[in-house]
């Protein structure tokens, strides 16, 4: 025994905790259909990890958690536990006890323990594994599988034979392994892309780096040089200004003497203008008060405006308000009737109410007696149909008896005409053996012809199957290469992918602004120039020399983006980036017209798509380089226009203006532009590839179709040049065999003479016994009739109390919806009245609050009259005092004519003096002029020093050096200049970008060589998997062949039968025909059986392969419901015999199976849609009967 017990709880139709415990070796589940025994076989395959819900008879996982009923809720889980003994160490553990126990929530979360440590559905799988158990094992058979193994192709039956010659867990760690493989495959491709895109930038990033070392030099000697001339400058300025500053302190005195004089008549007007403000002064205050009573005056008015019109509305209101209340106080009445009435229709509700209460409660009574008395009569029925039950068995045993001794007496004369029949025919044989010999010679000879004819079949069926083989190899090394191809694209699509997104082989600094832009602290930023762009493959190398390292400039939208950007590289020390503004930029054009000329395909702008909003930038990079077909063109065309065109080869060569060449080799499908392009090809590649695939894949299942087809006509004529030379055996054999037949014959006749004594005896004693059975017999004939007659009467009784019970029924039914309709309508009016008078209170209440609102209105106008009246009385002081204010501004004016008179005549003194001082302001501002141009140069020289180099005058002292000749110090610095012109625009942060490019250079290269090594030891892993399990499968396929035949035979009472790999030099991957002769019938493929006979077949396979590789423990789900009763009998004898390995748990309806069960589960559903378990001990109901 090795299944201990299983225990289901919220699982499918067994929402209780259930325990089924299986002791014995053969445990029968029985139920009618739809009573939920096979959610039992679901259960252990469910726990076993089947994570395929159409495996459990599901359209989703959480249809295995009880769904609930009318009477029960649905549970939340569902949980399945599987005890098995493991005292024989079936599994890897110390345990002698395994619980394996799955949960599943309704959320969708899953948890798996063993002995009820938590674990993982791997460790379940892994744990079963070659035991036979498990999702794809073989000891849960239901009808499915059954017919999946007579129906299935030949290559999908290998899943149950692996697991049965116990290389499945082979196959997983295989599996894995080649899963590794090709995922080390990927990592090597995409390894290898990373670093032939990182060589195509090593090279250019070392040429950067050297030109910006080479700037740095440059740049430093030239700030040395710079600041030194600037100071021995700044020496002489120091000098000059000296003397200059001595005259012009001198004239300043003389300015400052004329000054003073030009102040006193200055001050004499200014006290003239002091004496006129402060009468402006006093003007301004009377203008100000006059202002603000003409003020008040317009503020009154206004406020005796606004009154007036408050008043007036005041009263409209009023006029409102009463005109509302009345037509309130008329919808109120026609609520207050609309209450009336449906109180009303509630009380006749009531009344109806009470009335069919106590009909129900009369009819409730009634039933209940019916019921009472249909019992009594069901009780008395029930023991009455037992009597005749045993009655009738009485009566079946005595017409037993009869019938056999009538059969007995008739076997007796058939045996004894039959014994006189065969003396006679013995005599007869002897002669027909002569003749017989002679048939039998030419039977031989026509075998021998069938058997030369069938071998040449044979030739002409090997060439073909030749033929067919080279095909079907051909294919498969085709569907091979496109697989590899397929894989191949999609890793370098990912590859691609994934180096677009990173940005790769861009530098630090646009990678830094690309990933600002993206999170959005960076407005205004387009991308690299080279993602803007899209040229055709044939142009990609020769555009993106022409780019050169402007592949890498930013666009943006304006100059102040890209100062932003700037600003943000120079903070986190970044790096340097070119940036290109929309906004600024400006386009231009070659001059030259060249379309004439040989080779010239067109400027680098013509070749290039991008958006129009970014031709100016495009324009600018790319509108004054020409594209040639060679580099011999292009060396013509530089020449005969005085190497004045930047020209550019499809190959990549460059002639820059001047006359200067690059070129060399360059890589394919390495650069920016190159990979966008290879992107999209990869892209169409792996459709075209997929299309290939499916149709290559359609043709080989054709050809192995085919082949297989012709592997069968061979193996069929091969049986059959077989059965050619067994029947010449045959006949050879005849002569021997007829002179034991003629010694047989003789001692038969002798027996015959004896038997026909013994025969006499026996039939004496057979008629006593027929007479007693047929007085028996008639006995209980007549009670027989006396009980059915009684039946009959009760049974009229009984049909009654059914008739009564359902007019009563009905009418009750009739009564309860009229009930049921009366309440609806009863609680709908209530609601009904609820609402209206919660209406009717709304408007009681709104008019109060219009009487209140006419109150406060009459109030407010008597408030607003006295406010008129004050406001009337405040109008008219207002205007007294503005006329007041009046003639008191009239004398202020008169007295400013006579002060503005005065203050002209000193004006007049002071405009004489003015000239004066403007003459020596002249000669002041001469000598300040000087003093300020000095400075001003002063001031520029420092400020370079700052600009230049964020150097303060005190910080540039401490790093000059002398300059000893000023004119050749100056030269140097021209010429340093021009150097660094000359290296255009160095990106000084290709110094840091080499280092960390080479290094990730480096590093792939050594990640490579272990990813290569790694890749290796997993080849030989698969390898050494691959042999052995050739080796295991081989050797047990064999064993579990002999155990078929051996297991066909003895179920079917003869025939033959065999199982044969359709490739031997395959074994891992052929598939596997199951060949079969039923007793009387020729050898042929299984769609010609019955479907008892392959459902025959399909048990004696799983029963060959249990007694090789015994399972602990076999659930079969009504695999034997197709055969016949005599079928189902040797099913059930033979999975007795099993019983000593294997323990089986079948899910029947057969009353065979039955019998020779152990324990019996009996499953019903007494509460609907509810599940329970029933048990019976098959042994122990035996022992009481005996008893």
């Amino acid at each position: 025994m090795y299944l201990k017990a299983l225990e289901i709880q919220g699982f499918k139709s067994f929402p209780d905790k259930t325990r089924l415990t299986f002791e014995k070796d053969i445990t029968a589940i029985v139920g009618p259909n739809g009573s939920g025994k096979s959610n039992i076989s679901d259960a252990i395959l469910w726990v076993m990890g089947e994570q395929r819900t159409k495996a459990l008879r599901g359209g989703k996982m959480e249809d295995v958690i009880f769904g609930g009923t009318e009477k029960r809720p649905k549970m939340g889980f569902a949980q399945v536990s599987l005890i098995i003994d493991n005292t024989r160490r079936i599994f890897d553990t110390d345990s002698t006890e395994v619980m394996i126990t799955r949960r599943y929530y309704r959320s969708g979360d899953s948890e798996y323990y063993i002995n009820r440590e938590s674990v993982r559905l791997k460790d379940i799988s892994e744990m079963l594994m070659d035991t036979g158990l498990g999702r794809d094992g073989y000891s849960i058979i239901g009808q499915g599988k059954i017919s999946e193994v007579v129906s299935a192709k030949s290559g999908d039956r290998r899943e149950l034979f692996e697991e049965a010659a116990g290389i499945s867990r082979y196959r997983y760690r295989k599996d894995e392994s080649e899963r590794k493989l090709m995922h080390t495959d990927e990592n090597l491709v995409r390894i290898n892309d990373k670093i032939d895109e990182l060589k195509i930038q090593v090279d250019p990033l070392k040429e950067q780096a050297e030109t910006a070392k080479k700037y740095l030099v440059l740049r430093d000697e030239l700030r040395l040089l710079e600041v030194s001339v600037w100071m021995e400058t700044l020496d002489k300025l120091h000098e000059r200004a000296k003397t200059v500053n001595e005259d012009w302190q001198r004239a300043k005195s003389e300015l400052e003497k004329a000054q003073k004089d030009l102040d006193d008549l200055y001050a004499s007007s200014e006290g003239y203008s002091e004496k006129m403000r402060e009468k402006d002064l006093e003007a301004e205050n009377l203008r100000e008060r006059l202002s603000l009573s003409e003020t008040a005056c317009a503020e009154c008015e206004s406020e005796l405006a606004v009154l007036e019109n408050s008043l007036n509305h005041n009263l409209e209101r009023e006029a409102q308000l009463n005109m509302e209340i009345a037509e309130q106080g008329t919808r109120a009445r026609a609520l207050e009737n609309q209450i009336a009435h449906r109180r009303e229709r509630v009380d006749e509700i009531k009344t109806e109410l009470e009335s069919i209460d106590k009909q129900i409660k009369g009819i409730t009574r009634a039933l209940s007696r019916n019921a009472e008395g249909e019992d009594d009569a069901k009780l008395e029925m029930s023991r009455l149909i037992a009597e005749k039950s045993e009655k009738q068995t009485s009566q079946a045993h005595c017409s037993t008896v009869l019938s056999m001794l009538k059969d007995a007496a008739e076997q007796q004369d058939e045996t004894d005409e039959k014994r006189r029949r065969e003396t006679e025919e013995a005599v007869k044989r002897r002669d027909e053996l002569k003749e017989q010999l002679q048939e039998a010679a030419a039977a031989r000879e026509q075998a021998r012809e069938r058997a030369d004819g069938l071998k040449n079949v044979i030739e002409g069926y090997l060439m073909r199957i030749d033929g067919r083989e080279s095909k079907v190899k051909s294919l498969e090394e085709k569907q091979t290469k496109l697989t590899i191809d397929l894989n191949s694209a999609k890793s370098r699509v990912a590859m691609l992918t994934e180096m677009e997104k990173e940005f790769e082989g861009f530098s630090l600094s646009v990678k830094t602004v690309m990933r600002e832009s993206e999170r959005g602290t960076l407005k205004g930023i387009h991308g690299p120039a080279a993602n803007l762009l899209k040229t055709d493959d044939r142009f990609t190398l020769a555009i993106e020399t022409a780019l050169g390292a402007s592949m890498q400039s930013i666009v943006v939208d304006t100059q102040e983006q890209g100062k932003a950007a700037i600003e943000m590289l120079k903070r986190r020390d970044a790096g340097r980036a070119t940036f290109l503004p929309v906004s600024t930029i400006k386009g231009s054009e070659l001059r030259h017209r060249l379309e004439n000329e040989k080779g010239y395909l067109g400027t680098a702008f013509e070749l290039v798509r991008f958006e129009q909003r970014f031709a100016n930038v495009f324009s600018n990079l790319l509108g004054r380089t020409v594209v040639a077909e060679t580099l011999g063109d292009a060396v013509a065309m530089s020449k005969r226009y005085d190497n004045q065109l930047r020209i550019v080869t499809l190959d990549g060569q460059l002639i820059n203006a001047g006359g200067s060449m690059t070129g060399g080799s360059a890589a394919r499908n390495a650069g920016i532009l190159s990979r966008a392009n290879e992107l999209k090809a990869q892209q169409s590649k792996m459709e075209v590839l997929t299309a290939e695939l499916r149709d290559c894949s359609a043709k080989l299942s054709e050809a192995s179709r085919e082949l297989s087809a012709a592997k069968y006509e061979l193996q069929t004529a091969d049986f059959e040049h077989k059965e050619a030379l067994e029947i010449l055996r045959t006949c050879e054999n005849n002569a021997e065999r007829t002179k034991i037949l003629l010694a047989e014959t003789e001692k038969t006749i002798e027996n015959f003479i004896n038997e026909e004594a013994m025969a006499s005896r026996r039939q004496e004693e057979s008629t006593k016994r027929a007479e007693g059975a047929k007085a028996e017999m008639e006995r209980l004939t007549a009670e027989l009739m006396e009980l059915e007659s009684r039946i009959l009467d009760i049974s009229a009784r009984s049909e009654d109390y059914g008739r009564q019970a359902k007019e009563m029924t009905e009418k009750l039914s009739a009564f309860s919806e009229k009930r049921s309709s009366l309440i609806s309508e009863r609680d709908t009016t209530l609601v009904a009245i609820k609402q209206l008078e919660e209406l009717l209170n709304d408007l009681t209440g709104d008019g109060e609050s219009r009487r209140q609102a006419i109150s406060a209105l009459n109030a407010e106008n008597e408030e607003l009259t006295q406010k008129k009246q004050a406001i009337s009385e405040k109008l008219e002081q207002s205007r007294k005092n503005a006329d007041t204010i009046k003639g008191e501004l009239s004398k202020i004016n008169a007295l400013k004519l006579e002060l503005e008179g005065k203050r002209t005549q000193s004006e007049k003194k002071a405009q004489d003096k003015n000239r004066e001082l403007l003459d020596i302001e002249r000669l002041c501002g001469s000598m300040e002029q000087k003093k300020l141009a000095s400075e001003m140069e002063e001031k520029q020289i420092i400020d370079k020093l700052w600009d230049s180099y964020e150097l303060s005058r005190t910080a540039a002292q401490s790093v000059r050096e002398p300059v000893e000749n000023l004119s050749e110090a100056t030269k140097r610095i021209s010429a340093l200049k021009r150097e660094i012109n000359q290296l255009g625009n160095p990106n000084i942060g290709a110094i840091e970008e080499y280092e960390r490019v080479s290094e990730r250079y480096n590093f792939l290269i050594e990640q490579r060589d272990d990813v290569e090594k790694a890749k290796r030891e997993l080849e030989k892993i698969i390898a050494d998997i691959t042999k052995e399990m050739k080796d295991i499968f081989f050797r047990e396929f064999k064993v579990i062949d002999e155990s078929f035949r051996k297991t066909f035979l003895e179920l079917f009472g003869g025939g033959r039968a065999a199982l044969i790999l359709e490739d031997e030099d395959d074994i891992l991957n052929c598939g596997i025909e199951i060949k079969v002769q039923p007793p009387g019938k020729t050898l042929s493929t299984l769609s010609l059986l019955s479907g008892g006979e392959m459902a025959f077949v399909a048990i004696a396979l799983y029963f060959a392969i249990i007694k090789v590789r015994p399972t602990p423990f076999c659930v079969m789900d009504e695999i034997e419901a197709a055969l016949d009763e005599a079928n189902v009998d040797r099913f059930a004898h033979y999975m007795r015999s099993m019983t000593d390995k294997t323990q089986f748990i079948a899910i029947t309806h057969r009353r065979g199976t039955m019998e020779e069960a152990d324990m019996l589960y009996g499953v019903t559903m007494q509460e609907k849609g509810v599940s329970q378990v029933i048990s019976i001990d098959l042994d122990e109901a035996e022992k009481s009967l005996a008893k």
